[in-house]
């Protein structure tokens, strides 16, 4: 399993009733995020979902159809999460706050409710270029998101006068996404974790 010390369940845990197609996924999600695309074996997540290896071709084409898949899963677990997080806010909730609301989200689908988020993050850089190409219509969603609340919060004048909010984009993004490499629940709660990058974000292109 997954670093079960970086992991609080996530979507690799078998259900009762899950197609095998589904459980292939959940277990290709596990490894990509483990051992990176260039280390996924299929005999290794075939192992996990208790099938032989050449029935994984029953569900997914090629080894490169179940990868496809997995980030697809991933960049939408980012969107519907973030999206939620957001929405739930009260209606008093500044632009400003949407963003912080925006960093909380990114860190839980990250590093404790999926792991095909987690494996979206670790292994974009690492895919074959017709795969890149085929997530970047997610990718351009999910980023649309920050886009729309930094620019309301810009025209609110929330942040530092002049910022340039496509860097400052890509640079939060980039921190939030590295957490993946680094976080140890051992030593900080991920609610400490995501307070003090809220305070890295809030200090750092919010306008006091």
């Amino acid at each position: 399993m997954d670093a079960p010390n970086k992991r609080q369940g996530g979507d690799t845990a078998v259900r009762d009733g899950a197609s095998t197609r589904q459980l292939i996924l959940d277990a290709a999600a596990e490894v990509m995020y483990r051992e990176g695309y260039g280390g996924t074996k299929l005999s290794d997540i075939a192992e996990i979902v208790g099938i032989k290896t050449p029935a994984i071709y029953r569900h997914f084409p090629s080894r490169e159809d179940l990868v496809d898949e997995v980030m697809t899963v991933g960049h939408r677990r980012f969107i519907e999460h973030v999206t939620a997080v957001i929405e739930a806010l009260p209606a008093t909730a500044t632009p400003l706050d949407r963003v912080l609301a925006a960093v909380g989200g990114h860190l839980e689908v990250a590093l404790t409710i999926s792991h095909y988020a987690a494996a979206s993050t670790r292994n974009m850089s690492q895919m074959p270029d017709a795969i890149r190409e085929r997530q970047q219509e997610l990718r351009r969603e999910y980023g649309a998101i920050w886009r729309r609340h930094l620019a309301e919060a810009a025209e609110a004048g929330q942040l530092h006068p002049g910022l340039n909010l496509y860097a400052a984009q890509g640079l939060i993004i980039g921190a939030l996404s590295w957490s993946n490499e680094w976080w140890d629940p051992e030593r900080g709660t991920l609610q400490s974790l995501i307070r003090n990058a809220q305070a890295l974000v809030l200090h750092g292109i919010g306008r006091q």
